[in-house]
């Protein structure tokens, strides 16, 4: 009873009488959590549920938040020193470079004036974001806050600013923030040079990306629709998932995840549909190569006529002894200019690079997620990713409840067409094509093309793009869209979406191999599919774990390794012995030239290449791989038949936890991409927001794990309680309706207004 009336009390505190709503206060929330810190945030509107989800996410994480904030406004190096790293986007670079980079890209005068043509929801939804983070701060004052940032400048209350420019950087993760050091080393000749540390970004890193799978009707036993969502995100910093449950009374019911700065839930559910994301495999930008005026190398020469360039100062203030830093950077109407020395893209007295980044000025992404949490069916998931191009860089993998499934590979992508790729190419694009489309920059032509009916010039219309809509399944693992059903090959599209008729990553064909074999056992249900995202099988093990024993018995340099090797059982469990042994080997064999006997053929993509070869120069390569990774455990002092569980752990104060799954090189489903520390290897990225979501006749019903758990604070009982669930394999499940909720353990109600 005490529970039941403890929601009652939220919906009631929400929802309200008219004459309560016209006295109630701007910004107002109630927020319980369940089992696992699990917040429930309930308000009268859109300001109250940004409020809710601002405060209870810094509950959480907010020495992680407000580190952000001071990484997008610019102010890492006055704050953590300019030599110390920051993470852009997945990897790290130099608090310097990443000043530099936030403080001349976000224009925030472009942002503001884009805000005042947002959907209300947008704007009500930040402003509200805004008022809870900074009421948070109130409330806990300088003593209350974490000790990992407690008396740090940088906690500081924040602005509608601030959220315009964490909002832009997330907009730009699988861009433009691949290219900071490339950006900030771009000088023209004459220029007191600055470090070469841009390159191009690691095209389509199908190791470390997610998985999305939507089973429908047609194959699921209860013929409704069923998602089961697996995205290998960070587990630290500001791309860690959060669980939240976010409700409006009559308009807005959904629960899922998002990271930081999120103020709805990016990947969940609602009582209709339930939807995923995965990093697509199709380029948000553009790389332009000018020609320059032989008279001034900051003009460049378009059809024949000079244009000038647009120059930027900025300035990074002086932090104690060392003084101020200025850099110059160069616009164009192809871009920004950059430079990367190492492939041949340096800026000459006759040619300069540029980048044009598609989601540059991109604010449509929350409206669109707005409409993902209150679609009713996966057509109007569709409908939303169509109309706004709003989606930055992720696939979205749906099914509803009606057994329909969906998956769009439809983003903010430059409107480059296979014919305009290969007529404005310059010797160099081929150089670059696996990683980026390098158009001719000296002619108009080669601008992006504008088609009619898109939010934004220049981008591609969603027609021109993939959409699946099947009742069977939809499965994809970041390669394109070529092959997310293995029945049905998707048409060629623009090389721009990614190579068609090309070989698939081991983690896709391991995906679409599982769910053939388990179609093949019958009609799916949940338990079926819980048990595949979690199997921890290996593919590269069911292709080469057999010719290699055959060729290694006999070899005495690598006898122990072999034996060690036998025992394996072909997975990456906690209990998998000999596990680290082979993940070691693999990633040193995998790309040996000549490795198979059978190679690709596009018309059996799954199936191929296969066959390992083992004798002449393979066989030879593959026995100095093996050596060469017992070696690597002998010097890490771990034992070559060392179970998988000792091996891979997390770190909870004095305590492992050990984590299953490996490296996606070796074709498992379930992602860990590990580091080495003393004894073993930690997760940095990796299986994160894991949910299986079905419907039944009263609404969803999803079972979940967050491998990482809900809080960064170490000193939270939520920093790791999560961790242990996945370490065992074992799921929550969701409390989403009143009653639900009400039994899952429920804290006391916080209410906040203001």
């Amino acid at each position: 009873m005490r529970k039941t009336l403890i929601f009652a009390a939220i919906t009631a505190a929400a929802a309200g009488s008219t004459s309560a709503a016209a006295r109630a206060p701007v910004y107002s929330a109630s927020i319980v959590r369940t089992a696992l810190g699990i917040p429930h945030i309930t308000a009268r509107d859109w300001r109250g549920i940004g409020y809710g989800v601002a405060y209870a996410y810094g509950q959480d994480n907010l020495c992680l938040l407000a580190e952000e904030f001071a990484t997008v406004a610019g102010q890492r190096s006055q704050n953590f020193g300019a030599g110390a790293k920051a993470v852009l986007g997945f990897e790290p670079v130099d608090n310097q470079t990443s000043d530099l980079f936030f403080r001349s890209a976000i224009d925030l005068p472009a942002l503001r004036r884009g805000a005042r043509t947002m959907a209300p929801e947008q704007t009500q939804l930040s402003a509200g974001y805004v008022a809870g983070y900074n009421r948070l701060l109130r409330d806990l004052g300088t003593a209350g806050v974490p000790a990992s940032c407690r008396g740090k400048a940088w906690v500081r209350p924040i602005t509608g600013d601030d959220m315009l420019r964490l909002t832009e950087k997330q907009m730009l993760l699988a861009s433009s923030l691949n290219f900071a050091g490339a950006l900030v080393a771009a000088q023209p000749p004459g220029a007191p040079p600055v470090a070469d540390n841009g390159g191009l970004p690691e095209a389509h890193p199908t190791g470390i990306g997610s998985n999305g799978w939507a089973f429908g009707g047609d194959v699921t036993e209860d013929g409704r629709g069923m998602l089961a969502g697996n995205p290998h995100f960070p587990w630290t910093g500001p791309s860690r998932f959060w669980e939240m449950h976010v409700t409006i009374p009559g308009k807005l019911d959904a629960m899922g995840a998002g990271i930081a700065g999120s103020p709805i839930p990016t990947i969940g559910f609602n009582k209709d549909v339930a939807w995923t994301h995965t990093v697509t495999a199709a380029q948000h930008f553009t790389l332009y190569q000018l020609k320059l005026d032989p008279a001034d190398p900051t003009a460049y020469l378009v059809d024949g006529k000079s244009v000038k360039m647009t120059a930027q100062s900025v300035t990074l203030p002086a932090v104690g002894p060392a003084p101020a830093v200025t850099r110059a950077f160069y616009s164009t109407r192809f871009g920004r200019v950059i430079a990367m020395p190492a492939i041949g893209a340096a800026w000459s007295r006759t040619t300069a690079f540029t980048l044009r980044d598609a989601n540059q000025g991109n604010q449509r992404g929350i409206g669109t997620w707005i409409a993902y949490d209150t679609a009713r069916n996966v057509g109007e998931i569709r409908a939303a990713a169509e109309r706004s191009l709003g989606i930055p860089w992720v696939n979205t993998i749906a099914a509803d409840r009606f057994g329909n499934v969906l998956h769009a590979d439809v983003t903010a992508v430059p409107n480059v067409s296979a014919a305009m790729a290969r007529d404005c190419a310059t010797p160099l694009s081929r150089v670059v094509a696996a990683r980026a489309v390098l158009l001719d920059g000296s002619r108009s032509a080669c601008m992006w093309q504008t088609a009619a009916g898109t939010p934004a010039p220049g981008l591609m219309p969603a027609g021109d793009q993939a959409v699946y809509a099947r009742r069977d399944y939809v499965a994809n693992s970041n390669d394109n869209y070529w092959l997310s059903n293995a029945g049905a090959p998707y048409r060629q599209l623009s090389p721009i979406l990614g190579s068609w008729g090309t070989p698939r990553s081991l983690r896709t064909r391991s995906g679409l191999t599982e769910i053939s074999r388990a179609l093949a056992q019958g009609k799916l249900t949940r338990a079926r599919i819980q048990d595949m995202v979690f199997a921890n099988h290996s593919l590269a093990a069911e292709l080469a774990l057999a010719p290699v024993l055959a060729l290694c018995r006999d070899k005495a340099d690598v006898a122990a390794a072999c034996a060690a090797l036998g025992q394996w059982d072909g997975k990456f469990d906690l209990t998998s012995r000999g596990a680290y042994l082979f993940q070691t080997f693999w990633l040193k064999a995998r790309t040996t030239p000549g490795l198979w006997s059978v190679p690709f053929d596009a018309a059996d993509a799954v199936n191929t290449p296969r066959g390992l070869v083992t004798s002449g120069a393979p066989g030879e390569a593959l026995v100095a791989a093996l050596k060469g990774a017992a070696d690597a455990l002998a010097a890490q002092h771990i034992a070559l038949d060392a179970p998988w569980g000792e091996v891979q752990f997390a770190i909870d104060g004095d305590r492992h936890i050990p984590v299953h799954g490996a490296d996606g090189a070796v074709g498992i489903l379930n992602v860990q991409m590990s580091e080495p520390v003393a004894g073993g290897i930690v997760p940095r990225h990796g299986s994160s927001y894991v949910q299986i979501v079905g419907f039944d006749d009263a609404g969803p019903v999803a079972d979940a794990v967050l491998s990482y758990s809900q809080s960064s604070d170490p000193a939270s009982p939520h920093f790791a309680d999560q961790t242990r669930l996945y370490s065992a394999k074992r799921w929550h499940r969701l409390p989403f309706t009143p009653a639900q909720i009400a039994a899952d353990s429920p804290g006391a109600v916080l209410r906040i207004s203001e």
